[in-house]
């Protein structure tokens, strides 16, 4: 019997690799590769693979994204591709589900493999495995997010929508919120802050600041790797950690 896989990872080297294994298993099939969680859960959809090689962590939506995005019927056996420790794993062997921890060996990837196939071989068309329903059970849903800010100022107390922020700077146990030609300063730490926002709609740039990616109109190279972000209104902020997370992470917003 014939094995459909998709190959899920934003590495393009993480992938040639698993694909230059699967050479390796004549009773194999690649039918597609992706490079992103929405490109994955459309792929699933068409092609309806038998086993999916999925990586854990990916910009924008993650490993598990994609499996809470897909329906029982159309859920694959899943090996996860992760380059998370030993201690992060154990909730991966907990529920008897296949990993492999990058980077992998050949050996190690070939018993995962036999283990998939053993898998499909016992499982009945169409059902879900009952331990990857019980992980994904246990992923906490999404936290909510800040839709405004409280600003006081005075007696007043006014509250600015993060929508209309276009970065946010710290300024050590303060943070000027930056919204339009108006300027709001609070009491608080920028890693407080970011903990609170959409990680999809703020990215930390610098030790220091937070922009508001859909004000970014451009990423402009600069001398030795370095890099700077300009916004809409012209103004420049230097980029000095997340360059190629936070290009992913502006193609999808």
């Amino acid at each position: 019997m014939s094995i459909r896989a998709l190959i899920v990872d934003d590495e393009p080297l993480a992938r040639e690799r698993i694909r230059t294994l699967l050479r390796e298993e004549p009773d194999v099939e690649v039918v597609g590769e992706c490079a992103d969680g929405p490109a994955a859960v459309a792929a699933i959809q068409k092609l309806s693979p038998d086993l999916l090689f999925l990586d854990v962590q990916m910009p924008g939506m993650d490993g598990f994204g994609v499996l809470r995005a897909l329906g029982h019927a159309q859920m694959p056996e899943v090996i996860f591709v992760t380059a998370h420790d030993q201690h992060a794993v154990k909730a991966f062997e907990a529920h008897a589900l296949d990993y492999l921890l990058k980077p992998f060996k050949p050996a190690r990837f070939r018993e995962a493999v036999r283990r998939a196939r053993e898998q499909l071989a016992r499982r009945r068309a169409g059902a879900i495995s009952e331990n990857l329903a019980a992980l994904l059970a246990q992923q906490p849903a999404p936290r909510a997010r800040l839709s405004r800010i409280a600003v006081k100022s005075g007696e007043r107390t006014v509250f600015v929508k993060t929508s209309e922020i276009e970065y946010i700077e710290s300024a050590g146990n303060y943070l000027v919120l930056h919204a339009g030609r108006e300027n709001h300063v609070i009491r608080e730490t920028l890693g407080a802050l970011e903990a609170q926002l959409d990680p999809k709609q703020f990215v930390r740039i610098n030790r220091s600041t937070l922009v508001n990616v859909e004000q970014i109109r451009e990423l402009q190279p600069l001398f030795k790797g370095e890099h700077v972000v300009v916004l809409r209104n012209g103004r420049q902020l230097p980029l000095t950690r997340g360059v190629r997370e936070l290009q992913e992470l502006l193609k999808f917003s």
